[in-house]
């Protein structure tokens, strides 16, 4: 009895190796699981679903694969693919969650979400986060040629990077009180979250002396990521590509 979670793959064509171990990853471990949940960024950039990319069929084919299985995979959208949509969803048999989801595991209380709205302090981002999460902009964005937002992403991706260079890292990292908010708003006993890369099990002391944990997944970048939960806890595993 085993579930597996992994997020900020950050899939692209020019690099086939992150892929081909995705690919092994699959066939490893998740067809042995009981679900897989993927917490975002699992694409580099997503920019509609009408993207005819011939990775975007490979995946959703290898999802299928899993689903056919009988193993569910559930996925919440990250900062860089969050138009990722029900009719790509549909292609992989995959289930769409919201930002922020509470799931029960094995007796667990789990929060699980891609991260970006715990990093608080990084304020020109969430600014940024608010207008791309308008839901007009990103209809007027999908009804642009698919040159037209490629390009678009690009300088994006581009201004991104330089502005992250001038960032003190600890802005870019989650806001700790906001962590320990979203565990009780929610009666949680367990964050499990991507998108800082900064892979490691947190132990966190929240109201009345009671305990929690915060799981943060790596990115894919030297190394798989993925989190295993069971009924006896959790274990992050790290694996070469």
């Amino acid at each position: 009895m085993h579930t597996l979670f992994t997020a900020d793959l950050h899939l692209r064509e020019q690099e086939p190796e992150i892929t081909n171990g995705f690919l092994r990853f699959l066939k490893l471990n998740v067809y042995k699981a009981d679900a897989l949940y993927i917490l975002g960024d699992f694409f580099e950039y997503w920019i509609g679903d009408d993207d005819p990319q011939p990775l975007h069929r490979e995946i959703a084919a290898a999802l299928r694969g899993i689903a056919t299985a009988k193993v569910p995979c559930y996925f919440i959208h990250g900062n860089r693919d969050f138009l990722l949509g029900k009719r790509f969803a549909k292609e992989c048999r995959m289930t769409l969650l919201p930002q922020e989801k509470r799931i029960s595991l094995y007796g667990h209380r789990i929060i699980i979400m891609h991260g970006d709205t715990l990093c608080t302090d990084d304020i020109d981002y969430q600014r940024y986060a608010c207008k791309v999460h308008n839901q007009i902009i990103q209809k007027i964005f999908l009804c642009l040629p698919i040159c037209t937002r490629l390009n678009i992403v690009a300088k994006m991706r581009c201004r991104s990077q330089m502005i992250n260079r001038c960032k003190p890292e600890a802005i870019m990292d989650v806001n700790p009180q906001e962590v320990i908010n979203v565990l009780e708003r929610n009666n949680a006993d367990w964050l499990i979250h991507g998108h800082t890369h900064r892979l490691a099990v947190h132990d966190i002391a929240i109201q009345n002396g009671k305990r929690a944990k915060r799981a943060v997944l790596g990115a894919w970048h030297h190394n798989g990521s993925m989190l295993s939960v069971t009924p006896e806890g959790m274990e992050l595993i790290e694996f070469p590509l």
